[in-house]
């Protein structure tokens, strides 16, 4: 596969190029047994009959054909890839954000974790799809599983930029009716929303019969509130400005972050979703060759 693109690093594909992601879940679509298939050996489409067999279920077998010719015939299917995983990349202006001016932004955090996904995806034959979104969905891929398709999804995150406000739940509502074939949704982002309301969202996904994982990528000064003094803060998104004494917030902010990360955790556990923390301190390829690590596990 060509990895000479921005966002896909050689020296961390040498690393976790050789790990796999693979669906806990029922998932639609089979190929080399990664992944649980409901059709339990036959995918969904029609390829041609055979004669039926000692063993083979008797609900695959055509009983109009058994009416026409007075003879046993199965269904035969063609196989599919293993499953379509759906990649939702969060463009908000929040997203934007970094403390350290050598660091990466969460989105460029994002963007590395969304090609990395990709390439591990192709490389085992399922088929990827990538959706980038703010208050709507800015660039949708449909998902596609040849090796060739690794070009459009890194050209999408090469061009992207983000800029508006974060709206996730009605975006997640949104998807979850969009996407019919249930497979593997990833999403990507900050979660900067009520997690309430992004729980539900996230809650219908999996009423849709999708599997979920989710990473939360927060900045280093994001989880320790770093400033001191007398401080101005600016809202990414609204523009709006607060000027006050950081040291007198500092014990109620940690402890409001506590609680937010604590509602996505505990929610997202209680409806099978795989929470994923990240700070985007840690090196991308680390942190995601970690959580593969204990999922595997």
């Amino acid at each position: 596969m060509q990895t000479s693109h921005k966002y896909l690093d050689p020296v961390a594909l040498s690393r976790i190029g050789g790990m796999e992601l693979v669906a806990r879940l029922v998932v639609e679509g089979f190929v080399t047994g990664l992944h649980k298939s409901p059709y339990q050996g036959f995918s969904v489409e029609f390829a041609e009959h055979r004669q039926y067999m000692p063993g083979d279920e008797i609900r695959y077998i055509d009983w109009k054909v058994y009416g026409k010719s007075d003879r046993y015939y199965v269904k035969k299917f063609e196989e599919e890839t293993n499953l379509r995983a759906y990649i939702l990349l969060d463009t908000s202006a929040s997203m934007n954000y970094k403390h350290a001016e050598e660091g990466l932004t969460k989105f460029e955090y994002g963007c590395y974790l969304a090609a990395t996904l990709t390439y591990l995806m192709l490389k085992q034959r399922d088929s990827v799809g990538l959706a980038l979104f703010d208050t709507e969905i800015q660039r949708y891929i449909p998902p596609r599983g040849a090796a060739t398709h690794l070009r459009a999804i890194m050209s999408a995150l090469e061009s992207a930029t983000p800029g508006q406000e974060t709206q996730l739940s009605g975006l997640f509502h949104e998807l979850a009716k969009r996407i019919v074939r249930r497979g593997l949704v990833i999403v990507i982002s900050d979660l900067l929303d009520e997690p309430s309301q992004v729980i539900s969202a996230l809650k219908h996904l999996r009423h849709q019969k999708h599997e979920v994982i989710v990473f939360h990528l927060l900045d280093p000064a994001e989880l320790t509130f770093p400033y001191t003094g007398s401080v101005v803060f600016r809202d990414m998104e609204t523009g709006q400005t607060l000027s006050t004494q950081a040291d007198t917030l500092k014990t109620d902010y940690l402890e409001k972050l506590n609680q937010f990360i604590q509602s996505y955790r505990r929610g997202c556990g209680a409806s099978q979703i795989d929470y994923v923390q990240m700070d985007t301190a840690t090196p991308f390829d680390y942190a995601l060759s970690a959580y593969l690590s204990r999922r595997k596990s």
